[in-house]
């Protein structure tokens, strides 16, 4: 640098900093000093330094976060030390999406300003977002303990409980949030939250209308799941006024918060589930950044493929694949399950821990722990089991840890998701005309998506009389969760009820009120109550054995039966269906063509009210049809656990031939070598 331009730079120094005394915040003062001093390479004054982080923290808000950074590093270059210069980086490293570099900068800040609360505060919400529950515990544990006042606080506190300590004591949090702002909207959606995952469904819902009418900047989560609360309690009155406004803000892109698995239900067709799913993802994942591509793993003599759930414990996909576990060709496979969820300790979990080469428990890790203990294990194929269902933790596989990224068998459609490259499905659930709904590429298995243990046992057969079934007439069966039950659906069981003297309908008792709610809906229709009989949880076994007492399943729509389907073709009885237009409305057809009952898969709901009917008044057919499926049940494609694997084995290997290729993931169909 030439000494004239030395000496102007200089100049400009000095009257900058004339000005700046004359009118403190002078911006273009500021930027002159700071431009001048960076160009001479020196730093300015401790007081500059916070004037010069005061600066960019003032771009941040004008929304020029990139160019914030640079002059907080360059703050922080000068007074290092300075607590409130660490939390303005923090700031704008969150604005940036840099979620855990930011909670870094606001840990660094809560350091050197050991009474400022906000400062454990924002890092604690940051590093709940990154999954590290136990640090962002005890961050806004000492940011409330600092300032018994702060909203924010006790917000996150009790987000970070819940489910992880008594309901009451999270529950607490939010009432304290609300005592010092009865009017904030998502502390009414928090305790809305709490209140229902304590099962406490009906309390719930004052708290989710609460929030909506008080107005959240995205109100399409709370208003989803106001939804399906009402669902699930059978509250009929309002749904579809509510239900269209869920529809119309999803459809309209106004949010990125509804839940896709409650949006399924909405039967609002594949397109409008693809959009939900889409956004869902980039917002339940925003701030993560992939991990780089592994290098230089070379050939392997076996594929290493990693399942990745949180129900590895009696829950239904821990019965769907747990033989499939056990039957996967060692010399092609090596298998290790990654489990997030509860060790129940039950049999389900010992069978499944020691069904796996591997089985390795992540559920006290973070987000990118999980995904960094993946990636060192060298998982060539990493198998999402969760999807968006309960529990799940999409955040892992958002970090990439395996080169090969694959959703299978817990969710029913697409997760929208860019960071999951294949879906696997069959010709029905997922054609290949519904491809442009899919941000996975579609794998077909040749006949059926679904994996069977045929090693569940089924118990002996109850009398009538034990289950609380009349001794006589036909007994429709449906023993899927009251959610998935319709007002129109409802409507045409009654109707078949009143055709078909002496029938039952034979139903789950999911909740206490939607069972009294559906018995009265019935007597609104002219159905007695009694004529609908609820059946308590039972044992997997002794709930299988029941089955038996049912002379047919009629499914939902259109969120369909899924696993209860293949339950109730395991103990032989014949299932009716009808072929929508999601996967969620699909799996009943797939299962059928599996079984060997493909005609028990109808176009509409004028046909399967007709078939019902027909099927009532023809106890020989049911009969007829039991025989086939017992006379299949050792052959049939869908309990054939060993045909399956293989063929799974098969899509394996394709998907890491397409890798390996060096090409994009592709659309295919595996071959059925029976």
């Amino acid at each position: 640098m030439t000494a004239p331009r030395i000496a102007e730079l200089r100049a400009r120094i000095g009257a900058c900093r004339a000005a700046l005394a004359a009118a403190p915040g002078d911006s273009a003062a500021l930027a002159g000093l700071f431009g001048a001093l960076d160009a001479l390479g020196e730093p300015g004054t401790p007081e500059e330094a916070v004037a010069r982080s005061a600066f960019g923290e003032a771009l941040r808000r004008q929304g020029w976060a990139a160019e914030a950074e640079l002059h907080h590093r360059a703050a922080l270059s000068w007074l290092p030390d300075f607590g409130g210069n660490h939390f303005n980086l923090g700031l704008t490293l969150q604005a940036l999406g840099r979620t855990a570099a930011a909670a870094d900068a606001y840990g660094e800040a809560a350091r050197l300003m050991p009474r400022f609360a906000p400062a454990p505060c924002n890092q604690g919400v940051l590093l709940r977002a990154l999954g590290q529950r136990e640090a962002a515990e005890a961050a806004l544990r000492r940011a409330v303990a600092l300032d018994p006042t702060l909203v924010p606080g006790w917000l996150n506190l009790g987000a970070v409980l819940q489910g992880h300590v008594p309901a009451e004591a999270a529950a607490g949090c939010y009432r304290n949030a609300l005592a010092l702002r009865p009017d904030l909207a998502e502390s009414h959606a928090n305790l809305g939250l709490l209140l229902k995952e304590a099962g406490r469904l009906a309390d719930s819902l004052p708290s989710f209308e609460r929030a909506l009418a008080l107005g959240l900047p995205d109100a399409g989560g709370v208003l989803a799941q106001l939804v399906q609360q009402m669902r699930h309690l059978g509250r009929w009155d309002g749904l579809a006024e509510r239900s269209t406004q869920l529809a119309a803000l999803v459809r309209g892109g106004a949010t990125r918060q509804v839940h896709p698995w409650i949006f399924l239900g909405e039967g609002a067709g594949p397109a409008a589930e693809q959009d939900c799913a889409r956004r869902y993802a980039d917002w339940r994942t925003q701030g993560i950044a992939a991990m780089p591509a592994r290098r230089g793993s070379g050939p392997r003599g076996r594929l290493r493929v990693g399942y990745l759930s949180a129900d590895y414990h009696e829950h239904a996909t821990a019965a769907l694949i747990a033989e499939l576990i056990e039957r996967h060709d060692r010399n092609r496979l090596e298998v290790v399950g990654y489990s997030y969820g509860p060790d129940d300790g039950g049999p389900m979990r010992r069978r499944l821990s020691a069904g796996f080469d591997r089985f390795v428990d992540l559920a006290a890790c973070s987000h990118a722990d999980a995904a960094a203990r993946i990636r060192a294990d060298g998982v060539d194929i990493l198998v999402d089991l969760k999807g968006y269902t309960q529990h799940a933790r999409p955040e892992i596989a958002a970090h990439r840890p395996a080169p090969v990224q694959v959703q299978w068998l817990g969710y029913p459609g697409t997760t929208g998701a860019g960071f999951i490259d294949y879906v696997i499905g069959d010709p029905l659930v997922t054609p290949f005309d519904h491809q442009p709904f899919y941000a996975e590429r579609i794998v077909q298995l040749p006949v059926c998506y679904q994996p069977n243990d045929r090693s569940r046992p089924i118990g002996p057969t109850p009398s009538r009389a034990a289950c609380g079934l009349p001794e006589r007439g036909t007994v429709f069966c449906c023993f899927n969760a009251a959610y998935k039950i319709t007002p129109d659906l409802f409507e045409r069981w009654c109707r078949l009820l009143r055709a078909v003297p002496d029938s039952v309908l034979w139903l789950l008792d999911s909740h206490p009120e939607a069972s009294a709610t559906l018995r009265r809906e019935a007597s609104r229709r002219g159905v007695a109550a009694e004529r609908l009989v609820f059946a308590p949880r039972r044992p997997p076994a002794e709930h299988l054995a029941r089955y038996r007492l049912a002379d047919l399943f009629l499914d939902t729509t259109p969120v369909g039966a899924h696993t209860t389907a293949s339950d109730a073709l395991w103990a032989g009885v014949p299932v009716l269906t009808v072929l929508g237009e999601g996967f969620a409305s699909r799996v009943g057809a797939s299962l059928l063509r599996a079984a060997g009952l493909p005609e028990l898969a109808v176009r509409s709901l004028d046909d399967y009210e007709a078939t019902a009917l027909r099927l009532a008044g023809d106890p020989d057919g049911i009969a007829r049809l039991k025989a086939r499926l017992a006379a299949e049940r050792g052959r049939a494609p869908l309990f054939d656990t060993d045909r399956f694997a293989r063929a799974l084995e098969r899509a394996y290997a394709t998907m890491w031939d397409i890798h390996a290729a060096g090409w994009t993931p592709r659309p295919f169909a595996v071959p059925d070598e029976g």
